[in-house]
């Protein structure tokens, strides 16, 4: 069960020598020591990057990284549930990265996901 009504969460990645690694568990909602939902999407920041990634997950093994930079003008983008919208001009983009409304005509920055172990890894060398 995806909780797209839940929070957003901020979380802090830690940045390894080709990627950023993110604990699976980010992504849960416990209540009472259970499981009881999951995000449809987590905000990962680390001070060494410009922008923070945002990651979709759609499920156990299938997720996207988006670098959250308007391909318009570079302005950062934010998160509106299950699609990103940059403030400054007003473009549009789906949780796969494609522009959905302009003035953007380049799909955002995406970054191939990884799953081992309960950690994603999110290879920032890659689009």
């Amino acid at each position: 069960m995806l909780a797209s009504c839940a929070p957003m969460s901020n979380v802090s990645g830690r940045l390894e020598e080709n990627g950023l690694l993110v604990d699976t568990d980010a992504f849960r909602i416990v209540q009472n020591g259970k499981t009881t939902a999951w995000r449809a999407y987590i905000v990962v920041r680390n001070e060494a990057l410009k922008f923070p990634v945002c990651i979709y997950r759609f499920s156990e093994n299938d997720y996207s990284a988006l670098w959250m930079q308007c391909a318009h003008q570079g302005a950062e983008v934010q998160v509106a549930g299950d699609y990103l919208h940059c403030p400054a001009h007003g473009s549009e983009y789906d949780n796969r990265g494609r522009v959905t409304n302009g003035p953007a005509e380049t799909n955002l920055r995406t970054f191939p996901v990884s799953v081992s172990s309960n950690q994603l890894f999110i290879d920032l060398r890659k689009r």
